[in-house]
């Protein structure tokens, strides 16, 4: 058996609703992969340390991607900082400055970048940003706005796991369903986006199945284990 490395997405990928519950039936298929032999590391827009926990609790790869790939915990105290959050922290203060109703998102706290409300015109964001010079990637996860230092993203981010793992993108196959994927996907020679992605996201997957989330999980392992042994 070839071991392989899955990446997975959290939200929208694994979760059966908008509020971050797991479903458990994709979940415990990930679980066999990994007690296969398999790695199943989750990279998510989600902190690290969050995707980290998920990993201990629920029996996969115990190495999370988070903030969008601007963290990789490794352990409860080991943590590699890609991004820079105080730059982050200043595109913030810009777009605050010129846009109304620009809030923080309440959530589990970031090392590396800034997290918002979808409470605003991200595109218009961007032109401020570029107009005060200030170099940041503005994405979109469809949980939040993410503000992350230049050059960070799933796929930087994972490079690094692939660099310590001595993985190539032959051994990679990604699973997601947001643009903030698409740079994940590729780093991979098999990606998956699932029924729930846009048309963006789809058209740059390798396969593209029809059920959502978690569900949609489960239909991209079936269609993929005629290649994975004992699925």
């Amino acid at each position: 058996m070839k071991k392989r490395t899955f990446a997975v997405d959290i939200d929208g990928t694994i979760t059966e609703n908008g509020e971050g519950r797991i479903h458990l039936d994709a979940f415990e298929a990930l679980r066999r992969l990994t007690d296969m032999g398999h790695n199943v590391i989750f990279v998510t827009g989600r902190s690290s340390v969050e995707g980290f926990l998920l990993s201990v609790f629920g029996g996969t790869t115990r190495i999370a991607v988070g903030e969008n790939g601007g963290c990789i915990t490794l352990n409860s105290d080991e943590h590699i900082l890609l991004g820079n959050i105080e730059e982050c922290k200043n595109a913030l203060q810009v777009i605050q400055n010129h846009i109304d109703n620009v809030q923080e998102k309440h959530v589990f706290p970031r090392m590396t970048e800034v997290v918002l409300e979808r409470t605003f015109d991200l595109d218009i964001a961007r032109k401020i940003l570029s107009e005060n010079n200030i170099n940041v990637e503005l994405s979109d996860s469809r949980y939040a706005y993410h503000i992350n230092s230049p050059g960070i993203d799933k796929g930087t981010g994972f490079t690094k796991i692939m660099t310590k793992l001595s993985l190539t993108r032959d051994d990679v196959i990604a699973i997601g369903d947001s643009a903030t994927d698409v740079p994940l996907f590729k780093i991979a020679k098999t990606s998956v986006a699932l029924g729930n992605a846009s048309e963006h996201v789809k058209s740059v997957a390798t396969l593209v199945v029809s059920a959502s989330a978690g569900d949609g999980v489960l239909e991209a392992l079936d269609k993929l284990a005629p290649t994975l042994s004992e699925i």
